[in-house]
């Protein structure tokens, strides 16, 4: 009896350390959640992000491969807001993973815990795309990104409990040295307060409103519209009462349009990396910030 008491607790003990050093999966829609699971995560979790920094999250397919590894996840992160709305509720429906579903610890929509801008007083679809819940690009501030890491945490130490102090030590790495990163791209960004741009897209809300920086012009006339000839001339008439410093772009968007302004306009376009990967250099959340304030900075002279 006693020898089966203890090959028992033994068993147990064993099947404990395995739980412990299993690694969770993580699904995420979009390369900055991936980038900040890894930070908190560390060895003991796996990541996949569904897209890249070249790619435009709302125009994406539930491919084949993409439905093997949502079977798979343990946690679901994704921004939410209607910006995988063409495809995150098919992936979900066909998974059928249902520790993954709405209302579940392993999903998470990372902009139900934010406040966000530009929600529309009317929802009309000949206005372009529009989101009803409000602007969903929250990873262009750095103070965005610092609320979902604790969220995440959080998360993180409900669904792996047994791993909640390894998560809990990196959160706290991850936001000491966040937070003394904010101070210095805020000090390096202070010469661009009040500076005067256009941008292609209304995607950079929550960065301009960070920085201080005004948008006097949106290359696209709706959400998702591409501009005319007659709407880009429009806005060069509109540069001659309120000019602008520089024309900001994201990778994944259509250059053509900001690269004519620039030139009949004589000012630069800087072309942002948007996200993780939007660029060589910015390989993880840290470049990402670094990369965005040179360019800014640059941008200017």
């Amino acid at each position: 009896m006693h020898k089966v008491i203890k090959f028992i607790f033994v068993m147990a003990m064993f099947a404990y350390a395995n739980m412990v050093n299993a690694q969770l999966n993580v699904f995420t829609c979009e390369p900055e959640w991936a980038s900040l699971a890894k930070e908190l995560g560390g060895e003991k979790i796996k990541v996949f992000s569904a897209t890249t920094g070249l790619q435009d999250p709302h125009h994406i397919q539930a491919r084949p491969s993409l439905l093997a590894r949502a079977r798979r996840a343990d946690l679901l992160v994704c921004t939410g807001a209607e910006l995988e709305i063409g495809w995150l509720p098919i992936l979900l429906r066909k998974t059928a993973n249902a520790e993954i579903q709405p209302g579940k610890p392993g999903n998470l929509m990372v902009t139900e815990y934010l406040s966000l801008k530009d929600k529309p007083d009317r929802l009309d679809r000949r206005e372009g795309d529009m989101h009803a819940e409000g602007n969903p690009h929250v990873q262009t501030s750095p103070y965005n990104i610092s609320k979902i890491a604790l969220i995440l945490l959080k998360r993180l130490q409900q669904i792996d409990a047994g791993n909640a102090a390894v998560y809990q030590n990196n959160y706290d790495d991850f936001i000491q040295r966040w937070q003394r990163a904010i101070a210095r791209w805020e000090e390096e960004a202070s010469v661009l307060r009040g500076k005067s741009l256009i941008v292609y897209h209304r995607n950079w809300g929550y960065m301009t409103d960070w920085l201080g920086l005004n948008v006097v012009a949106v290359i696209e006339p709706r959400p998702g519209i591409p501009p005319s000839s007659a709407y880009l001339s429009k806005i060069i008439k509109q540069m001659e009462v309120s000019p602008a410093k520089m024309i900001i772009h994201a990778a994944h968007q259509p250059a053509k349009a900001s690269d004519w302004l620039s030139s009949k306009l004589a000012i630069k376009k800087v072309q942002l990396p948007f996200t993780v990967g939007g660029s060589k250099t910015a390989h993880d959340l840290f470049s990402l910030f670094d990369e965005t304030i040179q360019l800014l900075v640059s941008g200017l002279q």
